[in-house]
């Protein structure tokens, strides 16, 4: 007997068989419909907080514009003048030097913290928990205003001085230091590539130690031949993060400083440079080159990391 799927199927004489219907080419289901609506929120502050005002930055960028009278096109004159202009310079050293002493320092810091919680302490949540704290509080205005309290004339380490007979001195007003003391600050916001590194060293298999003890190895090197080989991912991970967070640091200078960059220029970051010749100056076709050189150099470290690491980050495929 024919099963109901084997049955021929009749079709009267001079019909057609239905057409099937086809489905157009962009077809949203139910679901598809409600994931739109709910990204239209996000669709327009992209739009409207992002897309725009960058577009309107670089055409303003190529203008003489100063708020109160429409924009003025000046085509290069804003880039050439930074050739001229020393304050430019003395803020690019500045980044400079805080990127290159900061970045490492925070995080050697922080993978040393992370080598010691990784050997099982008791009471570990609490203490990821506790230094990770930093970074969610270094950047803010209220840390900035205790780093100021800490290294000013009366602050806690000029007390902590004078109780073993020795006369602290004017740590934010003196040139040599000032830009030290941010420094500072920024290496205690160690914790969140604190916590990325811990991350990186819990997966790391414990046989590959195992092995390295049976050759022979002593902790430094399987800390040289075992962890960092395997951890060099988390390592750029981290790079790449930090760098371009110290590139674009300015709440910190901003404070301590009173937004001058003062003493001497000492703590005149690039950002705080780029505020002052727009909120200051009202020179918003300058600031606006200023913020895109920024960007281009930011991009440009970036790819520049991109391609040396395929010399010294080891992936579990190469």
């Amino acid at each position: 007997m024919l099963t109901q799927e084997e049955r021929p199927v009749l079709e009267t004489p001079g019909e057609d068989p239905a057409p099937e219907r086809k489905r157009p080419a962009f077809h949203l289901n139910r679901q598809g419909r409600a994931a739109h609506v709910f990204l239209i929120p996000w669709q327009l502050g992209f739009l409207l907080i992002t897309a725009i005002p960058l577009f309107a930055s670089l055409y303003l960028a190529f203008t003489d514009y100063d708020i109160l009278n429409p924009p003025e096109w000046v085509g290069l004159e804003n880039f050439q003048r930074m050739v001229q202009d020393e304050q430019f310079w003395a803020a690019v050293k500045v980044t400079l030097v805080y990127v290159l002493v900061s970045v490492p320092l925070q995080l050697g810091f922080a993978l040393l913290l992370a080598l010691i919680l990784d050997r099982g302490l008791s009471g570990l949540a609490f203490y990821r928990s506790a230094f990770y704290l930093p970074s969610l509080l270094g950047t803010s205005v209220a840390i900035a205003i205790l780093w100021r309290e800490i290294f000013g004339d009366g602050g806690l380490i000029n007390r902590g001085l004078a109780l073993i007979g020795i006369d602290g001195e004017s740590w934010l007003q003196n040139p040599s230091t000032a830009l030290a003391t941010l420094i500072v600050l920024n290496v205690w916001t160690f914790g969140s590539p604190m916590v990325i590194f811990l991350a990186g060293l819990r997966q790391i298999p414990d046989e590959l130690y195992e092995a390295a003890r049976v050759d022979g190895a002593g902790v430094i090197r399987q800390f040289t031949n075992v962890t960092v080989p395997l951890l060099t991912p988390i390592i750029f991970f981290n790079l790449i993060l930090q760098t371009i967070g110290a590139f674009q640091t300015f709440t910190q200078a901003h404070i301590i400083s009173g937004g001058t960059g003062g003493p001497a220029n000492s703590t005149l970051f690039y950002t705080l440079y780029v505020y002052q010749q727009g909120f200051v100056a009202f020179d918003m076709g300058y600031a606006s080159a200023l913020a895109w050189v920024l960007m281009v150099a930011i991009a440009a470290i970036t790819a520049l990391h991109f391609l040396v690491s395929k010399y010294w980050v080891f992936y579990g495929d190469s």
